[in-house]
């Protein structure tokens, strides 16, 4: 693989082809915040933390998932604009809201300044990253829970909200889980 060079606040470093920003970012010792991104899976962008402001020489800068977007020669990436940790500390005040009682979630909403939420939604425990669907998918090659609905009714459920018959119960999906939301329980030794 060639290496490739660009730019992170200020700071010029090399990158792989075929690499994130936030792979290049991150072994350069760069930090840039995640939620959903897990190395075993393919990034998704989902939970919007990772977000940078990339720019290509001559292009205009625009804002892109950190974790999905390549690197590529004369890149220039900015991890800390106003515009950018406006964005971060809004995300992570709708996780805030959606998941009062993570561990993880409040630890984000820590570092980005919110105590309290300003919104109302549903507490599910659930931030919706997905990496349940991944590790259930990637564990299986079968899909015993997937995403059902859209906006503030999406939610992770069996499909047709059948019971999971393809669920051995491996853990794949709690191993993974940001939130916690997912527990193993034994039920009659099994």
């Amino acid at each position: 693989m060639s290496e490739i060079k660009l730019e992170i606040d200020g700071k010029e470093i090399t990158g792989e082809e075929g690499q994130s920003v936030l792979e290049a970012a991150s072994e350069n010792g760069i930090k840039i915040p995640t939620h959903c991104y897990h190395e075993k899976y393919e990034p998704t962008g989902s939970c919007r933390l990772c977000l940078v402001e990339v720019r290509v020489q001559g292009g205009r800068p625009e804002l892109k998932a950190a974790c999905t977007y390549p690197v590529q020669e004369n890149l220039v990436v900015k991890t800390k604009t106003k515009e950018i940790l406006k964005t971060r500390r809004l995300t992570a005040e709708l996780m805030l809201a959606r998941c009062p009682e993570s561990q993880a979630v409040r630890e984000i909403a820590e570092e980005f300044g919110v105590k309290k939420p300003r919104f109302s939604l549903k507490n599910l425990n659930c931030t919706l990253c997905g990496l349940c669907v991944k590790a259930c998918e990637t564990a299986k090659g079968e899909s015993a829970i997937t995403f059902a609905g859209r906006g503030t009714n999406r939610k992770i459920i069996a499909p047709f909200e059948l019971s999971p018959k393809e669920c051995e119960g491996c853990g794949a999906c709690a191993a993974v889980c940001p939130t916690s939301a997912i527990k193993m329980v034994n039920i009659e030794e099994e």
